[in-house]
């Protein structure tokens, strides 16, 4: 199964990312995931399904540590002709 996860954090900070945006970016990019796209306002990685909850798992718990209030996110399975 693949997954796809669109997330955010808060709080924003429009001049420059806040370290809490830094970290969860940092996570999905290192993550063993084969498509990660970061911007301003919302991030999506795809991949198995397996290193996709092992990467929220991971996002949600050095975000928070790292001073994220909020953290958006949606995971959907992606099927085949979606990728």
């Amino acid at each position: 199964m693949r997954l796809r996860v669109e997330f955010t954090t808060e709080p924003f900070d429009l001049d420059e990312p806040p370290v809490h945006a830094v970290v969860a970016r940092e996570v999905v990019q290192s993550a063993e995931l084969d498509a990660v796209d970061v911007g301003p306002f919302g991030n999506t990685a795809e991949g198995p399904a397996g290193a996709v909850l092992t990467a929220v798992d991971e996002l949600l718990r050095k975000s928070l540590e790292a001073g994220a209030t909020r953290v958006s996110l949606q995971v959907n399975v992606v099927g085949e002709g979606e990728a």
